[in-house]
């Protein structure tokens, strides 16, 4: 059985109310600035930071997301995850390639406005 999105909680977003959003948005922005790398070392960095975190696939959507913009390749994106993986482990590179993949699938889902239902243990 699937859930979908209140309506309303979709309209507000794509009507600019996303707060929260726009505060990560903010933040990441200025951390960019601050940081004096170019935009495409900036976003390797921070892709290896998400792994070394084992972050959610939301985090990993964002920053795919702008990695896309500057015209990251996939091939780079790889090269930081078997550069990183003698530090992290291969676990946690796999758990990271994971939750791509669901941020991926969870973007798409809500693009067509179907929010899957939780699985229960």
């Amino acid at each position: 059985m699937t859930q979908t999105v209140p309506d309303n909680a979709l309209d507000r977003i794509a009507a600019g109310d996303a707060p929260v959003l726009e505060t990560l948005l903010a933040m990441n922005l200025d951390a960019a600035e601050r940081s004096g790398l170019d935009a495409e070392t900036y976003l390797l960095v921070r892709l290896a930071a998400l792994v070394a975190m084992d972050a959610a696939p939301v985090s990993y959507l964002i920053t795919l997301g702008a990695a896309a913009d500057t015209g990251l390749t996939v091939e780079q994106m790889q090269g930081v995850l078997v550069a990183i993986a003698p530090v992290v482990g291969s676990a946690r590179v796999t758990a990271a390639a994971g939750a791509i993949v669901r941020g991926i699938l969870g973007a798409e889902a809500l693009a067509e406005g179907v929010v899957p239902e939780q699985r229960r243990s």
